[in-house]
């Protein structure tokens, strides 16, 4: 659709426990990297804190961002929690899957980054790999917690991701032990050297992205700033 000014993006926070001034209560955040990249490309930014009567709030969108976070509660894909798992945020997995369904039955731009690639793959019935080391025998995705690792992926070429980054190859950064195992119904278009799936698209879409690194962390700044000016390209038009 044709939008006037700046395309309006919704964007899913967390709901944590915070601290400022003299208050420690429960709040609806989100790191500022992501809206700073959102504005940065043209974005006018909508928070979305969790709620699961959220639907409405789409139809006034262009364009959906998922974010990064806890893990997703393993029963919504049929799992038995891991030693290793998060608290389950249960309110933001169910905000975040009727966003995802009402931004495709719209039909508007969605980018989902870390946890929000792994949310669109449980919405398209796949499922997580609930600790990677397990899987690949390596800390390659986190070496610790609370920094990020660098290191390469692959992409499909004539991909959206190969197109918008210009390359079937990238160096990517990395914070992260859980990743996609089943993709659903979702295309995987990027891969870690050591299989871990690193881009989902739906290529019958005009715009669905989900990459499990942090472009809105990047040192790469020109091929972060591809990835966030293609979304809200997308979205403007």
């Amino acid at each position: 659709m044709e939008t006037m000014g700046n395309p309006v993006i919704g964007l899913s926070c967390y709901l944590e426990p915070a601290q400022w001034g003299s208050w420690d209560l429960p709040a609806a955040l989100i790191p500022w990297n992501y809206v700073d990249k959102l504005q940065a490309a043209g974005a006018s930014v909508v928070l979305l804190p969790p709620d699961v009567t959220n639907a409405d709030a789409v139809e006034r969108l262009d364009g959906l961002v998922l974010a990064g976070g806890a893990d997703i509660d393993p029963d919504r894909y049929g799992a038995e929690p891991h030693e290793t798992s998060d608290r389950p945020r249960l309110e933001r997995d169910r905000s975040e899957l009727i966003l995802y369904r009402a931004a495709r039955a719209k039909d508007i731009p969605v980018l989902g980054i870390c946890r929000g690639m792994q949310m669109m793959a449980v919405a398209h019935g796949g499922s997580l790999h609930q600790h990677v080391p397990d899987v690949v025998g390596s800390n390659l995705h986190r070496e610790e917690v609370g920094k990020f690792t660098t290191h390469g992926a692959s992409f499909t070429e004539g991909s959206l991701i190969a197109q918008i980054i210009g390359s079937t190859d990238f160096d990517v950064n990395s914070s992260h032990h859980q990743a996609v195992d089943s993709p659903g119904d979702l295309t995987v278009t990027g891969r870690a050297p050591d299989g871990i799936v690193e881009a989902l698209e739906d290529p019958s879409a005009r715009f669905v992205l989900g990459i499990q690194w942090h472009p809105e962390f990047s040192a790469d700044e020109p091929i972060s700033e591809n990835i966030f000016n293609a979304f809200i390209e997308a979205c403007s038009n």
